[in-house]
């Protein structure tokens, strides 16, 4: 079973996230999607399986939302989406796929749940130290 985590090189979080995975025994494909950029179905069925609405995925800061006026409330989330397909660095990262789910680990120890054999403690990249357990 491959895990597949969709990460920016550039995130702390996406780089915790990453290197809990690579801790484990499992199998892990890392998709660059910045490199990449979405398609509609492939962003439509992340979100659908994650259970996310674009505003709930959307990257508010260090990223062009604000620019893009896609914080206002009156904004619709097919707006956003397409706002996302545009600019791929507003969608919120990082996001897993896995056997066990879908999800937005942020904070990154919310991959945990999505592994098979997580690691019992893990030191984030800021000297935090989180658990699996």
């Amino acid at each position: 079973m491959t895990i597949v985590i969709h990460h920016n090189p550039d995130c702390g979080t996406s780089r915790n996230t990453l290197e809990i995975i690579r801790q484990t025994d499992e199998d892990y494909v890392v998709i660059e999607y910045l490199k990449d950029g979405w398609t509609r179905p492939q962003l439509l069925a992340l979100f659908a399986a994650a259970d996310l609405t674009p505003r709930e995925a959307l990257r508010t800061t260090k990223s062009p939302a604000e620019e893009l006026g896609l914080l206002d409330d009156d904004v619709s989330d097919e707006s956003i989406f397409n706002a996302m397909l545009e600019h791929p660095v507003l969608v919120n990262r990082p996001i897993v796929c896995s056997p066990k789910g879908v999800k937005l680990c942020r904070p990154s120890e919310e991959v945990f749940s999505l592994l098979g054999n997580p690691p019992a403690e893990f030191i984030k990249e800021d000297g935090e130290k989180i658990s699996s357990r």
